[in-house]
Formats: structure tokens, sequence, C-alpha cells
């Protein structure tokens, strides 16, 4: 072949013939492979050309110019090219000078995300797999998922009825105890602030309770025996009974006050029993009052003060029921065990029970049994029928604790529905007896004691004369948590606290800030709000005021009393009391006391600066002397199931 060919014939010339583009417009549309692949042939040009192309490799080049009768050579299309669609300028367009980037392209094998129905044609998905073999389970297989769907479906169904239940469990107790709470009614009784607490501190997280039963004569009380109101109006406390639960729920002690003992009345609101509350009238203190007139004249409140200034406890609940209530809830849980000694016979009741030996009281004959006061065989009728009532309660408690009223869903709820429903109470709702019985779950019966209060004999207005150096030393054995007659519980942990030890040399402290001293102030002087002022005083400068109260002995000096380890606060304390006397000695914990004494009037002046030296050198051992129970005091153990 010569580098010389006749010219083309005129008219529309076949791609071979073409002219071809310019080269760099086709590289900057080829890529990789294909680009190279896309090279005009050699065939096309003369020797004299191609020496000139290969020695120009190097150099720029002009851009070819457009020559229409050359030979445009068109690259074959494979299956990597992209599609066609602008990339090559149609025939007769010259290309610009400086041509614009190509655009960006997929990755090879990646296709245009934009070109929606080409990459459905070329993406290929992964082979789905395929089960092999012949599919067919045997007997024992089929056998074994029918089982196991029956299993499953059961134990669905049995998780879906337990929540079921739960939450419509949930729901009932939620529901009962709102509708159980809104049936209490609440009454003004307590007086936890009173001077008359003794060691507020030592009480610390017990639980006190003052229950009494009331004989109104009008209503539904009247209609079952309490007598009319021709007799006597209002209404009288005939069963008065203080029930005290240590921090520790190691026991029970509850003490009962006869109906007629002789108290000094306080000045009291008058009280209204039908309303249940207190009017604008006053009644004045007074002597030689019977306790139960006491409530027919101040209500609950003022028995409460009487109470509390008499026991030194701090009562914190208060629970009132009439004759009615009390027959109601001994109905709902199916009476009462009781055995006798022989039968009960009433002077003004007449037979309670015809003969000795085990009985199944009644709500009527439960309270005839402790009613009846005008029994022969007794003599003094008010101590024989608090020994009854005691009993009563005891085997009241027997059976609960057993799980007759506990476990028996019929008369529990019905108990408590009585209870809420036939009670005036204060401080008392359905969450704090919930949290008391829990407390009281594994307290056994034989640590449940009861007491009464011991008297000596009647004065000419008929009321009983009570012995008051033996109803201290009962009530200071209460409190300290010491061991009663008749009582029957384990043996308690011995304490933590340190017994303090003589002193051998003097102690130098440091004073500290007055916030850091925690104080009980308790009266010995016999002056009424002496311990009151004296806190006031205190609190002025800076110390804080654990209470107030009175002191359980006589004192002449006045003293700061501390435990071990706190003689910096006893020192501080002290520097502001001129002429107190330091005390060490044990049960205190973190509280420093102070004794207001009887020989010389109380003052208080600023304390020592912090930081100044104190002599914290105690000048007495405080040591607790044993408390003399009297032994002739009418004791029932809860416990005691015999018949005697």
């Amino acid at each position: 072949m010569g580098d010389d060919h006749d010219p083309p014939a005129p008219g529309p010339l076949p791609p071979w013939e073409r002219a071809l583009a310019d080269r760099r417009y086709r590289e900057s549309h080829s890529s990789g492979r294909l680009g190279r692949r896309a090279q005009p042939p050699t065939e096309g040009l003369s020797v004299a050309d191609l020496v000139k192309k290969v020695a120009d490799e190097d150099e720029p080049q002009d851009p070819v110019p457009y020559d229409p009768d050359r030979t445009e050579v068109i690259a074959p299309i494979t299956d990597d090219a992209p599609r066609p669609g602008g990339s090559v300028p149609p025939s007769g367009t010259v290309p610009p000078d400086n041509p614009a980037p190509p655009p960006s392209l997929p990755p090879p094998g990646r296709p245009d995300p934009a070109a929606v129905d080409w990459a459905a044609e070329t993406i290929e998905t992964a082979a789905v797999p395929q089960a092999v073999g012949t599919g067919t389970l045997t007997r024992l297989a089929l056998s074994r998922n029918r089982r196991r769907k029956r299993l499953r479906i059961a134990a669905r169904s049995l998780v879906a009825l337990v929540s079921v239940v739960a939450l419509g469990a949930t729901g009932l107790v939620w529901g009962y105890l709102r509708t159980t709470e809104g049936k209490f009614s609440q009454i003004a009784a307590l007086d936890i602030e009173s001077d008359d607490i003794i060691d507020a501190h030592g009480q610390l997280g017990d639980e006190t309770y003052l229950i009494v039963g009331t004989d109104t004569r009008v209503g539904a009380s009247g209609e079952i025996g309490a007598g009319t109101i021709d007799d006597a109006e209002g209404a009288r406390a005939d069963t008065v009974m203080l029930v005290n639960i240590p921090a520790d729920r190691s026991r029970v002690v509850a003490v009962s006050f006869p109906r007629d003992l002789d108290v000094e009345r306080p000045e009291c609101e008058a009280w209204d029993n039908d309303t249940g509350t207190y009017s604008d009238e006053t009644y004045p203190s007074a002597y030689g009052d019977k306790l139960n007139a006491t409530y027919a004249l101040g209500g609950p409140k003022c028995l409460v003060k009487v109470i509390q200034k008499m026991s030194g406890l701090k009562i914190g609940y208060f629970v009132g029921m009439d004759f009615a209530g009390f027959e109601s809830m001994v109905n709902e849980i199916g009476g009462v065990n009781i055995c006798t000694t022989g039968p009960l016979e009433d002077g003004i009741l007449g037979t309670v029970l015809p003969a000795a030996g085990n009985h199944n009281l009644d709500g009527r004959t439960a309270l005839n049994y402790v009613r009846a006061r005008h029994v022969d065989s007794e003599g003094n009728g008010d101590y024989g029928r608090i020994t009854r009532q005691q009993k009563f309660l005891s085997a009241l408690l027997r059976g609960a604790l057993s799980g007759d009223v506990l476990l028996n869903p019929g008369k529990l709820n019905g108990f408590i529905n009585a209870f809420t429903r036939e009670t005036f109470v204060e401080n008392i709702d359905t969450k704090s007896l919930m949290t008391l019985g829990r407390s009281m779950q594994n307290v056994d019966a034989g640590a449940v004691t009861f007491l009464t209060v011991p008297t000596a004999g009647t004065n000419e207005w008929g009321n009983e004369i009570p012995r008051t150096d033996d109803i201290t030393s009962i009530f200071r054995a209460i409190i300290d948590d010491d061991p009663l007659p008749g009582e029957e519980r384990s043996t308690p942990a011995p304490g933590s606290a340190p017994e303090p030890t003589e002193p051998s040399e003097s102690t130098m402290v440091d004073a500290l800030p007055p916030s850091e001293a925690s104080v009980q102030v308790s009266n010995a002087s016999g002056i009424s709000g002496a311990a009151a002022t004296t806190a006031d005083n205190l609190s002025t400068y800076g110390f804080q005021i654990y209470s107030v109260g009175n002191y359980t002995e006589t004192s002449s000096d006045t003293l700061v009393r501390f435990g071990p380890g706190y003689g910096a606060e006893a020192a501080t304390v002290a520097s502001a009391i001129p002429g107190a006397v330091l005390e060490e000695t044990s049960g205190l914990g973190a509280i420093v006391e102070v004794v207001i004494g009887s020989r010389t009037a109380t003052t208080v002046v600023a304390p020592a600066d912090p930081g100044a030296p104190l002599d914290a050198t105690p000048a007495r051992i405080g040591k607790s002397e044993p408390v003399e129970i009297p032994s002739d005091l009418a004791v029932v153990n809860a416990g005691d199931a015999t018949c005697e």
C-alpha cells in the first residue's frame, strides 16, 4: 500500500474514511486499557507523519486542525466502556481549546447509582440457599416439633396469665389500701413536744400507743349495755392501756391503768364526744380526779397529758373505740377462745360464763367478759376486770400469731374493716399498721407482757391511790429496756456503747462551735418551765436543742452529762453554764444532756470561742443503778395458755 490514495468520492463517507477526532479529545474520553486500545491505527499515517509524531511525543501539541476529509476511528464498545450519551461529540463539532475535565465515573465494576434501570439489569443477586435431601421428617421428629410448639404456647399463656393476675392484684391491693385509708376517723390527741417526756433520746425508735375503750351511753353502745345518759353523760375511759414496743422489736409491754385511778387533771379543752371535736371552753386543773372522768371532760388530749406525765413515755399513737366497735371486731374474726377456772357471775350483767373450761366467746359475750366489774369472787372489781382484759388480749394475740386470723383473708379483711370503721385515731394509717405488723412478725407471744399500775387502796372519794415510786420504777425500766417480771424473751445482744472509766488525768480539749453540739435539756429542779427556758437561752448561742423534758431522778447540782468520746462537746456546753458539773455516763450516744439542778438557778452565758482550750475531765462518773421493780405487780404473759 502506498502513501498516496485516490481522493474520496463525494457524498457521505463511511466510518472508516471519516476524519479522525482530535487526539486530546479522544484521550479525555478514554480510560485505562480502553484508551490504549483506541489509538488510531498507523496505517492511516505516512511514514514521515509517524516519525514526526514519535519525535513530538514529549512536546505539547497544537490542536489538530479540523479536516472534514480525515477518517474518524471509533473505539470498539465493550462491557467496561461507559454507555453512550454525550461522550463523543457529533460530527462537525469543533472541540474547545481548553476542554472541561471529564465527569467522574463510578469505579470499574460499580454501576452508576443514578442509572436505576441499567443498575437493576446489571447487579447480580446472591443465590438463595436451597434445601437438600428428601425434606421429609420422621414421625418422631414431627411429634417432637408438635410437643415443643405446645409447650411454647403453654409457657407464653402462663406468663401472660401471671402478668395479668399480678397487675390485677396490685391494683386491688392499692385500691383496698386507698379505700381503707379513708375510713379512719382522725382526731386530735397527741402532744409529742411535751416537757413531761423523759429521756427522749433513749426512746428514739420506740413505738408507744395509748389505747382507750370508751363506755359512751348513746347510740349502739348504749343499746348493748353501756348504760344510759341518765347514768352518766358523755363518754368515759372504761379501759386505758399504754403499749410500748422498743426500737429493736424484741418485746411488747402493755401497762393497764385502773379507770378510778386518782390523778391530777391539767387544764384541758372541753371535749364533745358526739362530734369528736374540742370547744373553746376550758376546764381548770384539779386534784383528786378520776382517770375516766378526765377523759369525759377533756377527751383524748387531756388523757394523753395525764398518762404522759405519769409515765414519761413519748406517746406517738392514739387509738380509741367504743363497746360497739369491740363487739364488731370480735365477731369478724369468729370469736376468741378463753379458758376459765370457774363460772363468771356479775352482779349487774348476770351470768357471763355458766361453767369453767374452754369457751369460744362471740362479740357480745366477749364484751361482757372484759366489762364485768361486780364479781364477788374477784374482790377488787377494777383489778379483776383488768386481769380478764389482759387475758382476753393475750388469747387474741395467740390466735393472730398462730395464723388463724393473719392467714385467713376473710377474717383479716373483716377485722381490718371493723377496726377502721369503729375506731377514732391520731397518727394511725394503713401503712403504719402494715409496717408495724411486718416488724413484729418474729415477736413470740412470751415476749408480750401485761402489767397493771400498782395502787395502795382507795381514798375517801373511792379513787385508787397510785404508788408513785413503784410506777416511776416500772416506766424507767421500760424506757431503759430493762427486764420485767414475768417476761420471756431472748437475751438481747450486749450494747455497743463503751462503759465510762474512772478519770486518771485531766483531759484538755479545744472548744467547738456551738452548732456541733446536740443538747438534751432535762428538768430536775422542780420548777415548771426551767428546762424550756434554759433550752431557749442555749439555742440563742447556736446550740442544737435535741429535746426538752424531765429528768428521771432528782439532782441538786446542774449537770452536763456525756458519753465516752464526746468530752469536747460537753466541755463546750459546760462553758456556757457557770457552775455546771461534768458527768461521764453511758447510753447517751452523741447527745449531751444538761440536767437543771434544784440548788441554784441555772444561768446561760456566751460559750468559749472555738479553739479555746477547755478542761473536759469529768468530775464524776455516772453509773446506772438497778431499778427495783415491785414484787407484787399483777403480771400476765401472753404466752401463758394454762387454765388456772
